[in-house]
């Protein structure tokens, strides 16, 4: 109903006995407005598109070009050669009088085809830079010139697809038969066809990834594809729910108009390549509606508004007065008002199920077309709604305690790119808006903002024998999932830097061998690499669990071994490693060629030979969330204010989901999940266990180098028990965002 409520203050009313339309004051008043945002945003998108279009050039340099040219002029000096007058010759003529004009705009016309000229040059030339990726291979202390002449700009170039690198599946020990698989298929017809479709899609098979992945998946998003981000770590700047939702909720409409503005630049890897931004584009005001054979994506230009769901009931709360954005402090104003609201929820609550007509045929408007969704929960603790399938892809969560969260639906986009939203959320929230000292949000309520709006959904009777069944499902696998999360604070990536390696590729080899002593065996192991070198560029898969990395394991659990030869081997593996992530971040990584073959098999009824290969289970899935914005945090003077990371769910039945954030120089957070139904990891210990084991595999392999030897190594067996070390969670600390503090963290859920 909510849809039919809008439309009585926006459309025309028709109901008249002589059949004229009635325009309302209100209703001429939106059109107005609406006309005028639209207009305004269309003509700064304008300017920022022609700056983007002329990059690196400027609108300056034209002119800076345009006077040397009439100077030139002046001194009879032609620098076109005799174009300009040619020039002249085609232009009217509007008499003597206007002589001198018709040399300005004979001047003003070349000056700027010879400025396209130039500037289409540099766009050739950035392209061919940027399409090298040798400087990846390259050590930093021996960078070529080829490497230092690039410049910073975004690259299109799409990665062919043969120019898989073979090796990579040798590298594996579970790869045999994939190498089979690829050799049969460069002699089969698929992969000529693979290349034309490929060179007509964006890049990176991301149409088809996002399409067969994760839209045409009918598996719950719940557990198995949504991922989460969390608080700080220690802190929490305000214990009032509705002052943090309104600070929350201003930061990320000033991140949405930075976003907008496209002033947001690019990331840049190691300093000197743009990654493609193409994901930022639907982080808000958008929304996942869900079919029956497929879910779609749809994205909206503009929103005014925020789904806010709490106790069972859904508001529509405004983002905008007349005078621009609503400050934080009226935005707690209006959260504060839903959390006093004495309004029983509704019978049913809404949820997903295959009747996709029946759920979104009322309100779809209002809710579709909100910038994002807002959960206000009852107390810290409760898990979310397991029922709701919320159609935002970023869903801010907001406890009574005051603590703050993020589930993110992941087909819009990767972890990165919300990463990136919520650091400066985070930082923006506390450090920059700040609250009052009695944990307001700063500045005046505003009682003339009207209440928010409850949204009354209209489900018919037949619906809700199948929520009742969906709600059951969403519960149970809900609280099948174990999750454990905890800080590792003994060294960082400024230890493992001092050691000349590759943070992520130490942490990945201390994996394997915490999972080697947790299950006893080597298991198929899944790493998330970026392709945002490419254009829409997404993920690629690196399969940690090379041979290089199984000696290495080895080598630990071998008593005979000695300290300098397990370093050996560990130098190894870890070199291997990085060999496969560059080849994999480089558009040479072997699983996406796969995945597309498969479908082109599948698009031409042939055998699908790679079925097995994507039937494939993965025990062990990680992943590293990356700090991207450190600028924003001061980890020196304000130890406490790091982020907490987020985490995923297991990618098995019988697997674990393993995360792992960089905080600072001396912490990583790592979170593990599990499932509590599975016989391999059928217990809350189970997690803990592996953690225990993380932590013990990282102080082993650092005690192989000299700066390590103070840690002591212990060695751990396959099934050994936790042994009770302290273990660490986030706190409900509530401190003054200005003060610095050192504490020991505490579980929030107690």
């Amino acid at each position: 109903m909510a849809e039919a409520h809008q439309a009585v203050n926006f459309m025309p009313s028709l109901t008249s006995d002589r059949g004229e339309v009635e325009l309302s004051g209100p209703m001429w008043q939106e059109i107005y407005l609406s006309g005028l945002r639209s207009w305004k945003r269309h003509l700064l998108r304008f300017w920022n598109d022609f700056l983007t279009g002329v990059f690196p050039a400027t609108p300056l340099s034209w002119l800076f070009l345009f006077s040397a040219i009439q100077l030139a002029w002046f001194l009879q000096l032609d620098p076109s050669l005799g174009l300009m007058e040619k020039i002249k010759e085609l232009l009217p003529d509007w008499g003597g009088q206007h002589h001198r004009l018709r040399g300005v705009l004979a001047a003003a016309l070349f000056a700027s085809c010879l400025w396209g000229a130039l500037i289409f040059t540099l766009h050739v030339a950035l392209r061919l830079l940027l399409s090298y990726h040798g400087w990846l291979l390259e050590p930093h202390e021996a960078m070529s010139s080829t490497t230092k002449t690039w410049l910073v700009c975004e690259g299109t170039h799409i990665p062919c697809t043969h120019d898989t690198v073979l090796w990579s599946l040798s590298a594996d020990l579970f790869a045999e038969g994939l190498a089979k698989l690829l050799r049969l298929a460069w002699n089969s017809l698929l992969q000529p066809i693979v290349l034309l479709l490929q060179g007509s899609l964006s890049s990176q098979v991301s149409d088809w990834w996002e399409e067969f992945v994760y839209l045409r998946s009918r598996n719950s998003l719940m557990v198995n594809s949504n991922y989460y981000m969390m608080d700080f770590l220690y802190v929490t700047p305000t214990p009032l729910q509705a002052a943090r939702a309104g600070n929350a909720v201003h930061a990320l409409l000033l991140y949405r108009r930075r976003l907008n503005r496209q002033e947001i630049p690019p990331n840049l890897l190691m300093g000197m390549r743009p990654l493609c931004s193409a994901q930022y584009e639907k982080i808000f005001n958008t929304t996942r509606v869900p079919g029956v054979q497929k879910d779609y994506i749809r994205h909206l230009q503009d929103s005014r508004h925020v789904a806010v769901f709490h106790r069972g009931r859904f508001f529509r709360v405004g983002t905008h007065s007349q005078n621009g954005l609503l400050s934080p402090r009226a935005l707690e104003q209006q959260f504060q008002r839903i959390l006093d609201d004495p309004s029983p929820p509704c019978p049913q609550r809404l949820l997903w199920m295959p009747m996709p007509t029946l759920c979104w045929s009322a309100g779809a408007t209002t809710g579709e077309s909100a910038l994002g969704n807002k959960t206000l929960h009852p107390r810290p603790g409760q898990p979310l709604d397991p029922g709701l399938r919320t159609p935002y892809p970023v869903e801010s969560v907001v406890f009574s305690n005051g603590k703050l969260g993020l589930s993110v639906e992941h087909s819009w986009a990767d972890c990165p790119i919300s990463g990136h939203m919520w650091e400066f959320t985070l930082a923006t929230e506390c450090f920059q808006l700040g609250y009052s000292a009695d944990g307001h949000c700063k500045g005046r309520p505003d009682p003339t903002l009207p209440q928010p709006q409850r949204l009354q959904w209209d489900l018919p009777e037949q619906v809700h024998l199948s929520i009742s069944l969906a709600l059951r499902g969403a519960e149970t696998l809900s609280s099948n999932v174990d999750c454990h999360v905890f800080p590792f604070s003994h060294f960082g990536k400024s230890f493992i830097k001092r050691c000349h390696l590759s943070p992520d590729s130490f942490v990945q080899m201390a994996l394997q061998l915490a999972h080697f002593r947790d299950r006893g065996q080597f298991c198929l192991t899944y790493e998330s690499a970026m392709t945002r070198l490419f254009l829409e560029g997404r993920t690629e898969t690196v399969r940690s669990c090379t041979r290089e990395a199984c000696d290495f394991v080895r080598a630990m659990e071998d008593q005979e071994k000695t300290d300098p030869q397990c370093l050996a081997l560990f130098r190894v593996a870890v070199e291997k490693h990085q060999a496969l992530l560059k080849a994999a971040m480089c558009g040479q990584g072997v699983d996406r060629h796969l995945f597309a073959l498969y479908i082109v098999s599948r698009f031409l009824h042939k055998s699908p030979e790679g079925a097995g290969v994507h039937s494939e289970q993965w025990p062990l899935s990680t992943s590293q969330i990356p700090v991207q914005q450190t600028h924003l945090f001061d980890v020196h003077n304000y130890p406490d204010y790091v982020s907490s990371g987020g985490g995923f769910g297991p990618a098995g039945d019988h697997g674990y989901g393993v995360s792992y954030i960089f905080m600072g120089d001396d912490m990583i957070t790592f979170h593990i999940s599990s499932k509590k139904s599975s016989t391999k990891t059928d217990s809350h210990r189970h997690s803990h266990r592996l953690g225990q084991h993380i932590e013990d595999a990282l102080l082993d392999v650092a005690s192989l180098f000299q700066a390590g030897q103070r840690l002591k190594r212990r060695r751990r067996g396959p099934g050994d028990e936790d042994s009770g070390h302290r273990r660490g969670f986030i706190s409900n600390k509530t401190v003054d965002s200005k003060a610095p503090r050192t504490s020991t963290p505490a579980d929030p859920f107690q």
